[in-house]
């Protein structure tokens, strides 16, 4: 005997707009709950603003004020996110029974077998953000990217092979089918000359997962975990400050965290956390309109006890600091006469990745105007972790400048973490704008994109949200006074060059 699924996840519009609407989820506690919940509202595009949760071991309360990402008005599915919530939630035990009890007899949190994997083959001739277009739509259908090969031959064609799941679980079927396939052809249009969806095998996913290695010097840029071991670090979002204190509850270990956001702030926290094996019986989560957060965790280890052991506070700390600080990584680098991107993902112990960051990767990449040549994703285990590797080779025929390789790799990772980047329309430049001015110009808009603006001359800037939406453009001249759309009128310095 059950409760109402309405009593269990309950959504509550906001009465105005840009005002956050209230998640709430009340059900049978289990372990790493928190965790699952935050990383399906990471998956519909929100944010978390403020959080409570709280829990005496058997039952659960947890209520999340979301936004959506960016502070831009989006048609959220809300249908669609409760019932994703609800999967989530574990049963309400029969009457006369409680969760001890069906876990200790093994009735309790067993593990629902793999979804199905698909291949799906898709050929068409190459364009410009054509493996984002793809991946968007493969995301708005809930289909779950596994793996991808993606290749490009001399003349233009594109193969790219697809191992997804369907969180639907409706792939086998022939609508469904046909509903992917429909929706992939309304993008690609008549460019599109082959489009299949099968099962797959086993054996073709062996052989997908036989990609090369990463050499020592690559694994030394990404995976260094050289950090301070003091409690706060700083970084240009401001200060990381990680603490514990066992002298404020007689059964609890108060973890507090200070830092600045980012898009999963909340997910990388729990996902930590619940790798860690740390159960939390309280927490609240507040970011405040500066981009700042703070954290306050009661947490116990999974024996029911104060995490006392010095060893283990100073390792959890350690390890929390840098998930908050570097929770994926990303470095562009030489293969050959290639230029490949890698991207880092952390994989959770349940084996489940970060998601979207295939999406956000080849977004940034679509907005910087960046073709990509070939595309693979794959698993690498660093110091007995897992992590999920994203490579994009980008096949040019000469080598990046500087100033280009910072800019795609400030670019991918700000679209990563939901900060906002400026980019540049470079064809309102006069001719005398050599490279090298543009260059330095773009260096230094990189450099202050947290900024509210910078000086440059005689063309246009526009902030770039995290999703690809262009928002208030503003025209720059040299010396002179620009009027934004809101028609503030302000002064900019002309940067000087050497």
């Amino acid at each position: 005997m059950g409760i109402p699924s309405d009593d269990v996840v309950q959504i509550r519009h906001a009465d105005a707009a840009g005002e956050p609407t209230v998640v709430t989820v009340s059900c049978p506690d289990k372990t790493g709950l928190g965790c699952d919940l935050c990383r399906v509202v990471l998956l519909f595009g929100l944010s978390v603003v403020k959080g409570d949760m709280s829990t005496d071991g058997r039952w659960c309360y947890i209520v999340l004020w979301v936004l959506p990402r960016g502070g831009r008005p989006v048609a959220v599915p809300w249908d669609l996110l409760k019932d994703r919530l609800l999967q989530l939630c574990p049963v309400t035990p029969p009457f006369g029974f409680d969760n001890a009890y069906l876990a200790a007899a093994g009735l309790q949190d067993v593990a629902p077998p793999a979804p199905q994997l698909f291949l799906l083959k898709l050929c068409c001739l190459d364009r410009m953000g054509l493996l984002h277009d793809v991946t968007r739509v493969l995301c708005e259908l809930e289909l779950t990217i596994r793996r991808v090969k993606v290749s490009t031959t001399p003349d233009g064609s594109v193969l790219d092979l697809f191992f997804i799941t369907d969180a639907r679980e409706l792939l086998h079927t022939k609508n469904r089918r046909e509903e992917t396939q429909d929706k992939l052809e309304s993008v690609l249009g008549d460019s599109l000359t082959c489009c299949e969806i099968d099962p797959a095998g086993e054996d073709m996913l062996s052989c997908l997962q036989s990609w090369a290695s990463l050499t020592p010097a690559i694994m030394e840029q990404m995976f260094n975990t050289n950090l301070i071991e003091e409690q706060s670090i700083s970084t240009r979002g401001g200060t990381i400050s990680v603490t514990m204190d066992n002298s404020l509850s007689t059964v609890h270990t108060l973890i507090q965290i200070q830092c600045g956001d980012h898009k999963g702030l909340l997910y990388d926290i729990m996902r930590t956390v619940k790798d860690c094996n740390i159960q939390i019986s309280y927490g609240r989560f507040y970011a405040s309109q500066n981009g700042r957060c703070e954290i306050d965790l009661f947490a116990v280890q999974s024996d029911g006890k104060k995490i006392l052991d010095q060893h283990r506070q100073r390792a959890l700390c350690y390890r929390l600091r840098m998930e908050v600080h570097r929770p994926l990584r990303v470095a562009l680098v030489n293969r050959g006469p290639d230029t490949e991107l890698l991207v880092a993902n952390p994989v959770e112990v349940s084996g489940k990745g970060r998601p979207l960051v295939f999406y956000d990767i080849t977004l940034a990449l679509k907005n910087l105007q960046k073709r990509i040549f070939l595309a693979e994703i794959g698993r690498h285990v660093v110091e007995d972790r897992e992590w999920e590797v994203y490579r994009l080779h980008f096949g040019e025929e000469h080598e990046l400048s500087s100033a280009l390789r910072s800019r795609i790799v400030d670019a991918v990772t700000n679209m990563l973490m939901g900060k906002r980047s400026l980019y540049v329309s470079w064809a309102m430049f006069s001719p005398e704008i050599t490279p090298k001015i543009r260059d330095r110009l773009q260096l230094e808009l990189d450099w202050a994109s947290t900024m509210t603006c910078m000086s440059t001359p005689a063309f246009f800037i526009s902030k770039v949200s995290h999703d690809g939406f262009y928002t208030n453009p503003i025209l720059f001249c040299w010396g002179r006074q620009c009027t934004w759309p809101t028609s503030t009128t302000m002064q900019y310095k002309v940067p000087s060059f050497p």
